[in-house]
């Protein structure tokens, strides 16, 4: 199966709950663009914190050097990103995929993050998180992939607890609620395998 980790916004630990969803399923994992923090990357971090031995990480179809939107550091690189060149890696295992940003984060100057997600007919786990605004967050980003046809895995919600937030979000939507990221004091491998326990269900 391949699982494609999206957010409903920037900076709400996308890159921590791919590496607890590959722990959980043993899966690979792949970043088809990483913009920024080439010596650091999101699969460098992912790698850092994973204890199987059954993980391979697959190359970055685009290496962007600033951290950016994918479209202004491809510019900057005077490279535009097409979607004919991303091709999902090769695998007989499953596959967890991490975004950059949320859904219309701009790749090119026509095309998205929704758009990379629907070529490469993989399922989303859509990761949320509590903040003022992010129950229109969520839904606005349910409604996109809902119109596009994308096939939502679930919502996996990422800190504490916000019960009428949540009770919302999945009466609305009748989603699965995956479950919960909770705050980590410390994140290493230690700490992601225990959180990801809770996660083998989705072994397929």
């Amino acid at each position: 199966m391949k699982y494609f980790v999206t957010g409903i916004g920037t900076d709400i630990g996308k890159t921590i709950a791919s590496a607890i969803l590959v722990e959980a399923l043993k899966a690979d994992y792949w970043k088809p663009i990483q913009s920024g923090d080439l010596d650091y990357s999101d699969s460098h971090k992912v790698r850092e914190l994973v204890s199987n031995t059954t993980t391979k990480f697959h190359p970055e179809s685009y290496r962007l050097k600033t951290p950016v939107s994918p479209h202004a550091a491809a510019k900057k690189d005077n490279i535009i990103i097409s979607l004919k060149n991303i091709h999902i890696p090769k695998t007989s295992n499953n596959l967890i995929i991490e975004g950059a940003g949320g859904l219309l984060v701009p790749i090119n100057d026509k095309e998205s993050i929704i758009d990379l997600i629907q070529s490469l007919n993989a399922k989303v786990i859509l990761l949320s998180q509590h903040y003022l605004g992010s129950i229109n967050h969520t839904l606005l980003s349910i409604e996109a992939l809902q119109q596009r046809k994308i096939p939502i895995e679930g919502i996996l919600f990422n800190g504490d607890e916000e019960y009428e937030t949540e009770k919302i979000i999945l009466s609305k939507t009748a989603l699965k609620n995956m479950g919960r990221i909770p705050i980590l004091n410390s994140i290493n491998k230690a700490t992601i395998k225990n959180v990801a326990q809770q996660f083998n269900f989705l072994k397929k």
